[in-house]
């Protein structure tokens, strides 16, 4: 099956374009406040080193605005100005250097303060996401809730079609898996501005990861996504550790080696919950991952399908008692102890990579 994707505009944000047949890009949002930059800028760092794209911070005053010329300075990724209520602390946002704006049509509405945003978007020539959210809608009559989000964002791009102003983002998130999906899939038929994904308040780690891969998988799988952000009560690298496996496990992206490994039962007779968690931890301190190349390590502990699973992986393992049988291409090679199974596995890796 191949995903074919949405015909969209290309929107660029700081250095990383969207749309079109760009990669769909991971974004996230740094939870520090913002006006403490040496902290914000420390945890974009972290975000950055895990693949992070594209980080979205708070301005809730002119503190956290004036912070963003520091942040910028420091980091390597483009700065998105989250802002509601104040059209004024976008204008400050955009005069610190922001690459793009984010503004709720539940809060900064009137044409007059749009406008002056837009000229000024458009002057420093950055984009604005239009982003819609069920928990603050204004009052609208008639129809669903994703219709209500989707009126709501297609108003607000007519206002700034009106003042000439078209580098548009659109995000439609809500709480609700369903609305989430009816929303994205309305708005995807309506123009063809880049979608930015993900669904609100989402809740802790585990409950969220799977309510934002329901409704951001069903959306991939028929193209629609040009960015995406987990949304999770939880340290931010959780968030882009998500989205990259989301992406990932639909054949989107690649970010390194792909680790097939099976859930274990009673026929299994090696800890291969430790191994598998072993290797995962060894995997994402080394320098070679984030460029290395989409191959498949299948880490396997029984004979019912291991040995296939092995052959079929570019690198693979199938272990009986106390020892595996390597896989290299589908070519059986050797025994491996389970003892030494990591490291011969990571040399393997290591040598496919070069």
């Amino acid at each position: 099956m191949k995903i074919i994707r949405r015909k969209s505009r290309v929107i660029k944000i700081g250095n990383v374009s969207i749309g079109g047949n760009r990669p769909i890009a991971v974004q996230s949002m740094a939870k520090t406040e913002t006006a403490e930059a040496e902290n914000t800028i420390k945890q974009i760092k972290k975000l950055e080193v895990c693949g992070c794209q594209i980080i979205r911070v708070a301005v809730k005053d002119s503190r956290d605005a004036r912070a963003i010329k520091k942040i910028k300075a420091a980091i390597n990724i483009p700065l998105v100005a989250d802002i509601h209520f104040s059209w004024q602390l976008a204008m400050e946002a955009i005069e610190s250097g922001a690459d793009k704006i984010r503004l709720n049509p539940g809060n900064i509405y009137k044409k007059a303060e749009v406008r002056e945003v837009a000229a000024a978007a458009k002057l420093s020539g950055i984009p604005i996401r239009v982003g819609v959210n069920s928990g603050s809608l204004r009052q609208s009559s008639g129809g669903t809730q994703a219709d209500k989000m989707v009126k709501s964002a297609l108003n607000y791009i007519r206002i700034l079609e009106g003042f000439r102003f078209r580098d548009i983002v659109i995000s439609l998130k809500a709480s609700s898996i369903l609305d989430t999906i009816e929303a994205y899939r309305k708005i995807a038929v309506c123009c063809d501005y880049p979608l930015h994904l993900g669904v609100t308040a989402t809740g802790a780690p585990f409950t969220g990861a799977i309510k934002t891969s329901a409704a951001l998988g069903a959306l991939l799988l028929e193209g629609i996504g040009d960015t995406i952000r987990v949304s999770l009560t939880d340290d931010p690298v959780q968030e882009v550790s998500a989205a990259r496996a989301i992406l990932e496990s639909l054949g989107l992206r690649s970010f390194g080696p792909q680790i097939i490994s099976c859930p274990t039962c009673g026929r299994c007779e090696v800890d291969l919950v430790k191994l598998v968690k072993d290797l995962e931890n060894k995997l994402s301190g080394l320098s070679f991952q984030s460029s290395a190349k989409p191959y498949k390590v299948a880490v396997m502990g029984c004979i019912v399908n291991g040995p296939g699973e092995a052959k079929e992986a570019d690198i693979g393992v199938a272990f009986g008692r106390r020892e595996g049988l390597l896989f290299i291409k589908g070519r059986p090679v050797k025994k491996i102890p389970f003892s030494q199974c990591v490291n011969v596995l990571l040399k393997e890796m290591e040598r496919l990579n070069e």
